[in-house]
């Protein structure tokens, strides 16, 4: 839990785990492979479709049509990211992104689709979990970025209600899922080296591309 603030006084960065601020072999497309394969098994496979569905479009499909068949979906999301943390590292120039967002005077959040256990163990081992302020995972929020609910829970910890409330809030990482997730919530992103043609296809306009996370202090001291 992080301190309360005067809500006028509250710069916020938020960070994006998975390819932003750790390398893992999380591979979410192969997640997604597994869920529908155990939904077709058990005769319950979504509608075919020329493209492929991600992993919260099977689970919102799973929520809506066969409940019973849910916790299986996440017990096979959490046995790959438990296998992908574990073999996480920091990314380049992670450790001096965060530390320099917190000497500038930001609140540092964390805000990941993973499962909370994974998650601060991964921070833990890294030298992060010191570095944050706030951590929201999938088990504080009630849907997957790119939903903003994270957004709410984060601001709520903050002793604010929305984005309007701060002084200055920025969301950082790197792919159409969490500029999708910070456009809703109302919050600038910054891409850190997103896939451009992902990012134009969503309609995400970054207000800053990073190829360096070492980078990203001195362009929140720019601003």
């Amino acid at each position: 839990m992080v301190a309360r603030y005067p809500t006028h006084t509250v710069r916020l960065c938020a960070f994006d785990l998975d390819h932003t601020l750790v390398c893992t072999p999380l591979d979410l497309a192969a997640m997604a492979a597994d869920m529908r394969a155990h939904l077709e098994r058990c005769g319950a496979g979504p509608p075919a479709r020329a493209e492929r569905y991600r992993v919260g479009e099977l689970l919102q499909f799973c929520r809506s049509q066969v409940p019973a068949l849910e916790p299986a979906l996440w017990a096979l999301a959490l046995e790959r990211e438990r296998r992908a943390m574990d073999e996480a590292t920091l990314e380049p120039g992670a450790l001096a992104a965060v530390t320099g967002a917190r000497r500038l005077g930001f609140v540092t959040a964390l805000w990941t689709n993973n499962a909370g256990a994974v998650t601060r163990a991964a921070l833990k081992r890294l030298g992060l979990a010191e570095h944050f302020d706030v951590v929201v995972t999938r088990d504080e929020m009630r849907e997957l970025k790119p939903d903003p609910d994270g957004w709410r829970v984060i601001a709520g910890l903050v002793d604010g209600t929305a984005a309007h409330t701060f002084r200055q809030t920025f969301m950082v990482g790197d792919s159409w899922v969490d500029g999708l997730a910070a456009t809703a919530a109302g919050v600038p992103f910054i891409a850190y080296r997103a896939n451009v043609a992902e990012l134009s296809r969503w309609k995400i306009e970054p207000v800053a591309t990073l190829a360096d996370l070492a980078m990203l202090p001195d362009w929140l001291a720019g601003r």
